[in-house]
């Protein structure tokens, strides 16, 4: 056990200072955070095309080396004949990174997220996103280099405030990516939903488990397509959830 510790020392690569460049790790898995932040002056605009024709755009501003906020709106049945259901209103994030990555120790964030993946439901009983939103949250990011390929390894815990369906529970989402040469990266997370198993909420205890593939066109622009729910947690949709991305990323 000493020598395969030593061994994953020596391959340990620690998050960018973020004043640099921009860091290998992703600052979201697919629905899962990290502990990376976007470098200071810059942003990040990320839509996402989901299920019901649901387009959800998000802004991500770094304000300071160790903090990023973000805003996030979007509805569905943005294209087709059918009326546009807009969800309720503009979410918000931020992250603060409490502590930086060392050699032997992983970086840890704290943040908030009030946006949910997929659709909004607004029943009362319900009040809520397809997918939970994280809430407040505190996440450990591990970043390990190699010739291979940089691997991040994530975990965190949560408490979503999307609890009218009388779950509150707190759950844990863990995670990991992998860099495959210069422009592709995949991507895997596992949310717990231990916020989403009750008798009135969506959930059904499996759990999420979803897969990503994700393609750098350049330093600045990246598609992205997901494959999640693979567990089919909940009687939602008989199927996984199919996603794709677009990602792009500038400096003021």
């Amino acid at each position: 056990m000493k020598v395969l510790f030593a061994l994953l020392l020596s391959f340990s690569t620690p998050l960018l200072a973020l004043g640099q460049e921009m860091s290998p790790q992703p600052r979201w898995l697919i629905d899962a955070p990290t502990a990376g932040l976007l470098p200071r002056g810059s942003f990040n605009i990320d839509f996402r095309f989901y299920e019901q024709n649901g387009l959800l755009a998000q802004f991500e501003i770094g304000v300071f080396n160790q903090a990023m906020i973000g805003f996030s709106f979007g509805g569905q049945d943005i294209v087709g004949n059918e009326a546009v259901k807009w969800n309720p209103k503009v979410e918000f994030s931020a992250r603060i990174r409490v502590i930086d990555e060392g050699i032997s120790s992983p970086a840890v964030a704290a943040g908030y997220q009030s946006q949910g993946p997929g659709a909004y439901s607004e029943a009362d009983s319900l009040k809520r996103y397809a997918t939970k939103s994280k809430g407040l949250y505190v996440v450990v990011s591990k970043n390990f280099g190699s010739a291979m390929g940089d691997v991040g390894v994530h975990a965190g815990v949560n408490r979503s405030l999307e609890d009218a369906d009388g779950d509150g529970d707190f759950s844990g989402f863990v995670g990991i990516d992998k860099s495959l040469g210069q422009d592709i990266s995949v991507v895997a997370e596992y949310d717990f939903a231990l916020n989403d198993n009750e008798d009135n909420t969506l959930g059904s205890g499996k759990g999420f488990l979803n897969l990503g593939g994700r393609w750098a066109l350049s330093r600045k622009l990246a598609i992205e397509v997901d494959i999640k729910n693979i567990f089919q947690d909940g009687s939602r949709n008989p199927y996984p959830d199919r996603e794709l991305r677009i990602l792009f990323f500038e400096e003021f």
